[in-house]
């Protein structure tokens, strides 16, 4: 059965972690990892700078929050190449729950809504499957950073730039084990299929048959909306299961960002329109944030063009 949580209308979240704290913020990140910033206190204070524009924006307009923890990377594999053990993982996968719970604390007292969320990443490349596992793999796979969620008792898991099936499936199971709600992110290329060529329906339709329709909703990030706004000329229910976007603010492919040296910050503006038009397509829009090369000034443009649409109505 479909599970729907979000009271507020509208909810914003962050935009590129990553990107901004290497190419703004000039922080070396081995293996994009940002997590292990959480580890000395410079680290924690660029995540403060980094979280606290996004909150002053939904606090300017009113919107709730959903804070992600910045664990993207924090799961065995890219864990391991850093030098953690597994207990290691589990442990700063709390503390990251904590240090973002912490820094919405002041904004919940103002009567802003603000989910705390576990963020997974996938065990590979975030643009290549990779070490594809079966659903059971991955359930076992993900449980060290779901149960340790868990504990911290967040609102929520969300799944970011899973690029194909099985794996989404298997972060659902965990995520079920827990009783907690869980919303997946595909990410898909310039063709607006997945990385291993399925349709962004098939992967919706497939993951809701699979697990019951137990997903709070679905997102799509690390992806420019030029790259998949096509495919909702079509209809059907799964439309109403995509309830966020993610999107980058370069329109070039993964494998062109990936040999990027520069930050491409797109154009604001024009970032914006596209999700104007995503949400007079997809009726049932209610969080957005950004991926790659944006920061809160693109999440800006974008309020202001949905508060103005909602001033109109």
């Amino acid at each position: 059965m479909e599970q729907h949580f979000l009271e507020s209308e509208f909810y914003l979240t962050d935009g590129g972690l990553e990107t901004t704290l290497i190419f703004q913020y000039g922080i070396e990140l081995p293996h994009f990892a940002a997590f292990t910033l959480l580890q000395y206190p410079e680290g924690r204070l660029a995540l403060q700078k980094y979280y606290l524009p996004y909150l002053q924006l939904a606090q300017e307009y009113g919107s709730g929050f959903i804070l992600e923890t910045p664990t993207w990377r924090a799961n065995e594999d890219w864990g391991f190449k850093l030098g953690f053990s597994p207990s290691e993982l589990a442990a700063i996968n709390q503390r990251a729950v904590r240090f973002v719970r912490a820094l919405g604390s002041a904004y919940i007292e103002q009567d802003i809504e603000v989910l705390v969320s576990g963020n997974i990443g996938p065990r590979g490349d975030g643009y290549v499957p990779g070490q594809v596992m079966t659903t059971e793999e991955a359930a076992q796979y993900h449980r060290l950073q779901v149960d340790a969620f868990a504990r911290s008792k967040v609102d929520l898991v969300t799944a970011m730039t899973i690029n194909y099936v099985d794996e989404a499936i298997g972060i659902v199971r965990a995520a079920q084990a827990q009783t907690l709600p869980a919303v997946i992110s595909f990410t898909v290329e310039t063709d607006g299929r997945l990385p291993n060529g399925e349709s962004l329906r098939d992967a919706i339709e497939r993951t809701d048959r699979l697990t019951d329709g137990y997903v709070t909703h679905y997102m799509i990030n690390c992806a420019h909306p030029a790259h998949f706004q096509d495919l909702f000329k079509s209809s059907g229910a799964w439309l109403d299961r995509i309830r966020g976007i993610r999107a980058n603010a370069s329109m070039k492919s993964h494998a062109e960002l990936d040999e990027a040296t520069s930050l491409d910050r797109g154009n604001p503006s024009q970032l914006a329109d596209a999700y104007g038009q995503l949400r007079g397509i997809l009726p049932a829009l209610q969080v957005v944030g950004g991926c790659c090369g944006t920061d809160h000034s693109h999440i800006e443009h974008i309020c202001n063009g949905f508060f103005q649409a909602n001033s109109t109505v």
